[in-house]
Parts: structure tokens; sequence; C-alpha cells
């Protein structure tokens, strides 16, 4: 079975689509020619043409709202957003148009666009190029929210995505875009060619939204994370020693409760991890879900591991970044509480 990046796993999910389905378009800023900042759409002009992967002009506004209009119409718009953090100037398009097409025609129409956005820190691209705003939209009804941890996943949730008849914000970790991150930067980095998740299959296949996934089966702790920080999880439980159950939810909107429940009712702890703030953060969610379900079940406080309520930092990326110390204290601290 063939190896690939998280790049290449979603290049290949948008050309599998593409291939199938001529209404599927791509396009964003510099995703044409140039095959965008990262290379996700390397060589997509070239092999399906210039009226399927096209460059636009640098205003999220006008490719949000033409996303809108050609989905209106029947096209399936799969969209880059080139940072997550660029993404505020469309959020009025994302959130009072896209969000409600279905409910304001009474289904007469729906909006089955994908808007894709590199997100996160780990790369000191500072505090414009680092935030992770899921929380912003998971917030908003008509939206489904995903963040992917690795190139199987990355392509089977895209393929998923751009077959839904809704909008999905499909948010991909940047830092795990060539290789898993366990949170130790001062170590090589492991390719995804040397990792299980690596392996990619050709042609169609779906990794279903709203399913989640058991990475590292536990007794003593249910963790919770997505994205980069699965990896960063499974790094503070082998190091700390504590008997942790890893659950990556691949998707926050919709959610799989069911597996959240069945793990922290046989754990009896919970700790959650993300690398966004704090404050409002999608961990604050994740805790009144297993409150409301689990509270009976609970042996020690939830408790949060996350970003600090700060821009994201340059010079202190490493300290703001909650990496496996910061997580492997917290699993101790509940395994005492």
């Amino acid at each position: 079975m063939p190896r690939r990046t998280m790049i290449e796993a979603v290049r290949d999910a948008m050309a599998v689509m593409m291939e199938a389905d001529d209404n599927v378009v791509v396009f964003g800023e510099d995703v044409g020619y140039f095959g965008g900042v990262f290379r996700c759409t390397q060589g997509l002009q070239q092999r399906f043409g210039t009226q399927r992967c096209f460059d636009a002009p640098i205003s999220e506004l006008g490719i949000v709202g033409a996303a809108i209009g050609m989905a209106a119409y029947g096209l399936r718009p799969c969209i880059e957003i080139q940072f997550a953090d660029y993404v505020y100037p469309a959020y009025d398009q994302i959130v009072s148009e896209a969000a409600r097409l279905r409910y304001r025609s009474g289904g007469q129409f729906t909006a089955p666009i994908v808007i894709r956005m590199p997100t996160g820190g780990g790369i000191f691209g500072g505090q414009t190029h680092s935030q992770s705003p899921e929380a912003l939209f998971t917030h908003v009804s008509g939206l489904k929210t995903v963040v992917p941890s690795n190139p199987y996943d990355a392509k089977g949730l895209l393929i998923a995505a751009i077959e839904d008849d809704d909008p999905v914000i499909f948010l991909e970790p940047k830092r795990i875009y060539n290789g898993p991150f366990d949170g130790h930067h001062d170590r090589p980095v492991t390719p995804w060619s040397r990792h299980e998740l690596g392996e990619v299959p050709d042609g169609h296949y779906r990794v279903p939204l709203g399913r989640a996934a058991i990475r590292r089966e536990g007794r003593d702790v249910t963790v919770l994370a997505y994205g980069t920080i699965v990896h960063v999880a499974l790094a503070a439980a082998e190091e700390s020693g504590v008997d942790a159950e890893v659950i990556d939810l691949r998707t926050l909107l919709p959610l799989d409760t069911a597996t959240i429940e069945a793990s922290v009712r046989k754990t009896g702890r919970c700790v959650i991890a993300h690398e966004a703030t704090l404050t409002s953060g999608f961990g604050a969610e994740l805790a009144a879900v297993v409150q409301e379900s689990c509270f009976y079940h609970l042996e020690a406080p939830i408790m949060r591991v996350t970003g600090w309520d700060t821009p994201y930092p340059h010079a202190q990326e490493w300290d703001y970044f909650p990496g496996p110390d910061r997580i492997g204290r917290a699993l101790r601290a509940v395994m005492e509480g």
C-alpha cells in the first residue's frame, strides 16, 4: 500500500473526487498554478484544467461568497483559506450564509462546500499563522467541523466532507503535514513513511464524519484530543507511566459522544487537551459533555491542558504549546485526585 504525507493524502482526496464528479471545483489563493503555499493542490490545475482548479483574488470573503453561489447552483466547491488565521474576513459569509442556506430556504438549496484551512502552531508562525479557531465554528449551527490527525484519516474524511451536502470546515494541522509530532521539538521528525497511518490506499474510501477513533486503549484515564495533540497525548501516556486511553475525536461536529461516554465510564477520569486557548475553547464543551453524561462515574475532576489565553507567541512557542510534560502532569494529577 502506498505511503503518503498528509499533504499528499489531502491532494489525493481532491483528485479522486474531481475525477469522479465534474461538479467538484478547487480554488483559493495561489492554489492553481503555484499549487498552494503547502503544495496541497500541486498538479491539480495541470490535470483538471483552469476551470476546475484556479486562483482567486486575495479576498477570503470573496472566495467563500463565490463558493456559496456555486454551491447553490449545484457545484461542490472545495476551497482553501491559506491559513486558518485568515478566515475572519469570511466569517460572516460562513455563518450568515453557508451555515443557514438549507434552513432559510426550507431545504430548497444546500451549501455543499468544504473550506480547507491549515491550522495550529509548532512551526514558529507567530501570532498570525498559528491560531486554532475551531471553537468559532463548532458554535455555529449548520456547520460541520473536522480535524484529522494523520494521512489515512485526512483523505477519508476529506472525501466524506466533499460528498456531504452541508458546509464542512476542514482544519488541517500543519505541524503534522509531513510527519507525526509528539511535542518534543528538540528531537528529529519522524516521517509519515515510517508510521502505520501513513499508509493511504489509492482510490475512493470514506472515513465517516462523527466517528472517533481510540488510538490507545487504557484503564486509568481518558484523554480527549484531536489533530496534532493526539500524538502529544500518546507520548505523554507512554512517558508518564499512566495507562491512559487516548481518543482521537477526528470530527468535533458531529461529535461521537457514545465513544467518549463509554471510555470515561470505564476509566472514571478525563483529561482534555487541545492547542487552542483555554477560555471558551472546545475543551469546555467536551468537559460539559463528560460532566453531564458521566458525572457519577468520575473519580476526579476533569482537567484541561490547552494553550494559554494570549496571542500565540513566536519567541516562547514551546512554553505556549501544550506538550507532553504538561499533559503528563495532568495525567498524574487526576490519578491522585
